[in-house]
């Protein structure tokens, strides 16, 4: 009797995917893939004893292979080994509809990058946004992947928070807006090279526990940094952190006309959510004009979203001072460039494309110094989508990022520093960059561009 019931309760387990550990879930049932579907491309997917492998083949996209079920609230836990030549990864709530990109799979996905940039563990959203969260903003987690051997991951997805840990080093802690339920999908990403045909990604020990309770969750004892995609709004962490809201997200409130005394009555829009310039005629503060905040800045972190349409040119401008140009044109200030490099012909102007996205305008191009394995400048844009500048400032030294990765870096005030103004269109304001304090300005170009989650910390909070 004792054997039968055994024997009873196996079967049990092998049906509906129990592991035997208290609400957790294999999502593999170790004979077939009867749970899972395929979508998207044709590479191949392997039901084995003890694993799923995926094998590339030549002339496909990305291949998925995908839960039938969806999930919402979930710790997930599974292995992965991959060949040192395939990136790869594990979507989480993703969705496949026909209204989207014809059924293009989109979603987050959980890094596997066996490459020197080593970004295993990140977040990426598929089809969509891009990297939301990758390792050049927590670099001691690029360590953690093993070439030639299983790695261990864990996801923990609760409400708009998603954390990841990779063999026990915590990789990724990121805040976004609600993000609804969606399938699980392991990838095969599509190949480039013949000879990396019939390489195997393998995964196994593929688990999940639903709605898990607090107790379940993972202890933090040292905190990595955080990022979040809210949409102007701050996480109790960034509030703690000493940051606040430069725009509100809803009103003109400390902000003004860079040579007005108010905020402009045409040429700027501010509905969901969204801060946006309206398309001129395509000169130089000639609609509404530049904005600019009322208070000045000195040592800063300041954080700006935005958008750019089609061929448009803007810019962040930083210690701006108002009174130097009150004549045609825009008001003076260094300039974090924000511009359609494919479209635009400033981007080809300057020197050494110094009036590039990102760029320090008509001074330092961006990338210049800063090089991460297969992202260069063109792979960190996400064209016509949201993108992410960082400024940041320690007396004379000024960092740039894009989309969280460094991509310029000097220092005010020194002869080399100087050299460049005089080489600049800048060589006429004397003293240009180098005040204590100034404006952050948004700039009127005469194209339309979008800006939302304005940010900054200053003070003690640096």
């Amino acid at each position: 009797m004792i054997k039968k019931t055994a024997l009873l309760l196996f079967g049990i387990f092998l049906i509906t995917g129990l592991s035997g550990e208290d609400g957790w879930v294999n999502l593999y049932n170790g004979r077939d893939l009867e749970n899972w579907i395929i979508l998207n491309g044709s590479a191949e997917f392997e039901a084995r004893p003890d694993m799923i492998a995926g094998v590339t083949r030549m002339n496909t996209p990305n291949t998925f292979l995908a839960t039938r079920r969806t999930y919402g609230d979930f710790i997930l836990e599974y292995e992965v080994k991959t060949d040192p030549a395939l990136n790869s990864g594990v979507q989480i709530r993703s969705l496949s509809t026909p209204g989207y990109q014809n059924g293009r799979v989109h979603g987050v996905q959980v890094e596997v990058d066996p490459s020197d940039r080593a970004w295993s563990g990140g977040l990426y959203e598929e089809g969509r946004r891009g990297w939301l969260y990758n390792l050049e903003t927590n670099p001691g987690a690029k360590s953690a992947f093993r070439k030639d051997d299983w790695n261990h991951f864990r996801v923990e997805a609760i409400g708009n928070h998603i954390r990841v840990w990779l063999n026990g080093v915590f990789a990724a802690d990121l805040v976004d807006e609600e993000i609804p339920g969606g399938f699980i999908a392991l990838q095969v990403h599509s190949i480039g090279k013949a000879e990396d045909a019939g390489k195997t990604v393998c995964f196994r020990n593929l688990k999940i526990l639903e709605n898990p309770s607090e107790d379940a969750m993972k202890p933090v004892t040292e905190p990595i940094p955080q990022v979040s995609w809210l949409n102007n709004r701050l996480t109790e962490r960034e509030k703690a952190e000493g940051w606040r809201l430069l725009w509100d997200g809803e009103t003109a409130g400390g902000w003004r006309g860079a040579k007005l005394d108010h905020f402009p009555e045409k040429g700027w829009r501010i509905s969901d959510g969204q801060l946006t310039v309206l398309k001129g005629v395509g000169g130089e503060s000639t609609n509404g004009g530049d904005i600019v905040t009322v208070e000045k800045f000195g040592d800063f972190d300041l954080e700006v979203d935005f958008l750019f349409t089609p061929g448009a040119n803007s810019g962040i401008k930083y210690f701006v001072d108002t009174e130097l140009n009150r004549g045609e044109g825009s008001s003076i200030g260094c300039e974090y460039q924000i511009l359609d490099d494919d479209v635009h012909p400033d981007a080809k102007q300057g020197t050494a494309g110094n009036r590039t996205l990102a760029s320090l305008y008509d001074l330092i191009p961006a990338d210049a110094h800063f090089y991460v394995p297969a992202e260069n400048t063109p792979k960190r844009v996400n064209k016509y989508l949201w993108n992410r500048a960082r400024i940041t400032v320690r007396g004379n030294h000024v960092e740039h990022y894009l989309n969280g990765i460094k991509v310029v870096e000097y220092e005010r005030r020194t002869q080399t520093w100087r050299a460049l103004v005089a080489r600049s269109k800048y060589v006429i304001w004397p003293g240009f960059g180098e005040a204590k304090k100034g404006h952050i300005l948004l700039q009127d170009h005469g194209d339309e561009v979008h800006f939302r989650n304005i940010k900054i910390r200053t003070g003690d909070a640096l």
